[in-house]
């Protein structure tokens, strides 16, 4: 029965949509192909999940390479290729070139696309020139390139069917996320929370680019798309809620950045997505709660409007980002079947919550080290109910400017970045890769320049007190809120997850060692060195009758920021060069997909 819950609910929601004619019914039916990859989620619900089975715990270890395939571009891999029927898209960072490949014919190139960007956008995209992956529909592939243009490419010629230009990177604005479709629309966030940036969500028409909606992160009702119905722990949120939280005009330059992971639940007709740290990081500048950076976001697709939203950290002091993926599942807690939304925190706690309403069931520590925080108050009738209680010793807000704040765990990349976690219907658990990382945090005051950085903090990264490695693989069950096992890894596990019905949990490392674990004990089952450290996310497919695993290795992101960009000041990459200075003695630059199978009988 557990066995096929998620399927249940994947197929009755997207019957429903397509019942009513009220999703994009052509995708629906498409991510109900596991033979396919056709979202960069893997499906609406950002499980991740395959139901193929071909590639199990019991011949796992038997993988060997089938083929590999160069993307001929340095820096970091992140995302992953689409797989639709014979072709699979391939994408890269900076310049944020397309392939086309065609999997019947030896993996022949049927086209290719390399934009004409100007290059004056790499020194204001802030933790390497990343690109999250493509997303399809419509016919059409689409590619949120770094310089913000939202292009849709004819998915069988490469042309360009429509351009959109979703930012300005003279002020910072950048694109990195993977754009999301959405029923007759392309959504898309932005990246730039470091630059002081006023960020959205916003909808495109998917067959012409024209914008339909735009909702913003902070700002006035008009600008987050909020009206007298929208909630915050069931309560609602009320008149000018973000406006209060700032002073004066700041949240003109609130940051809020958008460029993480969207879901969407075709039956409640609602799209989930976060937003990220407030501008600038030094606390002391910009009092109040900075609503709404740090929020879990449920909105209507057709509209843009809130139903409701969920502050993780008010008034970030220690830039933990909420863009992080929501996880969508249906389970039972307490006996009562939930529809529930999981999320795990750059601020080190993982949340579940029903999606329905946003009302708060679980937030617990995902890393024992978590140290800024002693938990949520869970106590409906506190006035500080649903809030993170700050312990003084981490606070770099009533430390002061120009007072360094050591020991913070986790440090400002989080227990977990943007690399997704996993969602077995068949264990009922979470498989989530994380950072094991802990933090000095020097505020201090700086002045805003468009498209200048507008940080305001001096970092360094080591791992927690006593202990080597940085990271750790583990298995989580949201439901109580508990670690199941966990597994070391010497660095940050920066890549996402892939869990599969053949009981095999797959993620790579920083070193780039594709790995492949037992999905009930966390036992490894299988290994290999790739050419590069691997920040991808792990991808399955089917092709003439053979299941395939497929992952991007090409080390960088923030974690490899030194490594990519051949930086050596410690602090320099938001502290990130220091703390991870020994990987290179492990891995180098380069883009490579390198695609795995079982031998031949």
């Amino acid at each position: 029965m557990r066995k096929v819950l998620l399927a249940t609910f994947l197929g009755s929601a997207a019957a429903l949509a397509v019942g009513s004619a009220s999703a994009n019914d052509e995708l629906i039916k498409m991510s109900q192909n596991p033979k396919d990859w056709v979202m960069p989620t893997g499906d609406y619900a950002n499980t991740r999940y395959s139901k193929l089975n071909q590639i199990n715990a019991q011949n796992v270890g038997k993988l060997q390479v089938a083929w590999t395939f160069s993307t001929g571009v340095l820096r970091g891999h992140e995302g992953g290729p689409l797989i639709i029927g014979n072709i699979m898209y391939v994408h890269t960072p900076f310049p944020n070139k397309v392939y086309a490949l065609d999997l019947s014919q030896e993996n022949k190139i049927v086209w290719r696309y390399e934009p004409k960007q100007d290059p004056n956008v790499i020194p204001v995209m802030c933790c390497d020139t990343v690109n999250r992956g493509l997303s399809y529909g419509d016919g059409k592939i689409f590619l949120h390139q770094a310089d913000t243009t939202l292009v849709a490419l004819d998915a069988k010629t490469g042309q360009v069917a429509w351009s959109a230009k979703n930012g300005d990177p003279s002020k910072g604005e950048t694109g990195t996320s993977a754009p999301m479709v959405i029923k007759d629309k392309v959504l898309v966030g932005i990246s730039g929370g470091e630059f002081g940036v006023q960020a959205h969500m916003t909808a495109y028409d998917i067959k012409t680019g024209k914008e339909v909606w735009r909702g913003y992160s902070e700002g006035p009702d008009n600008q987050l798309l909020v009206d007298d119905k929208t909630t915050a722990l069931g309560k609602p949120i009320g008149k000018d809620s973000s406006l209060k939280t700032w002073q004066g005009d700041q949240w003109k330059i609130g940051g809020g950045a958008t460029w993480g992971w969207i879901s969407y639940d075709p039956e409640l007709n609602l799209v989930y997505y976060g937003s990220g740290n407030p501008s600038t990081w030094n606390p002391k500048q910009r009092p109040g709660d900075n609503k709404w950076s740090m929020t879990i976001w449920a909105r209507n697709p057709d509209t843009g409007v809130a139903k409701w939203v969920y502050q993780m950290t008010p008034h970030d002091e220690w830039d933990y980002d909420g863009v992080n993926e929501m996880i969508l599942s249906d389970q039972q807690i307490n006996g009562q079947p939930r529809k529930l939304l999981t999320h795990f925190d750059r601020n080190g706690l993982g949340y579940t919550l029903d999606r329905t309403n946003g009302e708060l069931l679980v937030a617990e520590k995902y890393d024992p080290k978590v140290n800024w925080t002693s938990g949520v108050d869970m106590d409906k009738n506190s006035p500080t109910y649903g809030r993170p209680k700050v312990l003084d010793a981490a606070s770099t807000d009533k430390a002061g400017e120009d007072h360094n704040v050591k020991g913070i765990c986790p440090a400002a990349l989080g227990t977990k970045d943007e690399q997704p976690a996993a969602y077995s219907p068949d264990t009922q658990l979470f498989y989530v890769p994380t950072n094991h990382v802990c933090m000095d945090y020097e505020p201090f005051k700086v002045s805003y320049t468009a498209g200048q950085p507008y940080v305001g903090a001096t970092l360094s990264m080591y791992p927690p007190q006593g202990e080597s490695h940085m990271g750790n693989f583990i298995a989580w069950d949201g439901k109580t809120g508990k670690i199941v096992w966990s597994n070391k890894e010497q660095f940050s596990v920066w890549s996402g997850a892939l869990a599969t019905a053949g009981g095999v949990v797959f993620y790579g490392t920083l070193e780039g060692y594709l790995k492949a674990v037992d999905a009930k004990t966390g036992k490894e089952l299988y290994k290999f060195k790739t050419p590069s450290g691997i920040i991808g996310n792990v991808t399955t497919y089917e092709n003439g009758g053979k299941q395939y695993v497929a992952v991007l290795s090409g080390v960088g992101g923030w974690a490899g920021i030194g490594l990519a960009a051949g930086l050596t000041d410690p602090t320099a990459g938001l502290g990130a060069v220091g703390g991870y200075a020994a990987l290179s003695n492990y891995t180098a630059l380069g883009g490579t997909l390198t695609v795995f199978s079982l031998p031949a009988n």
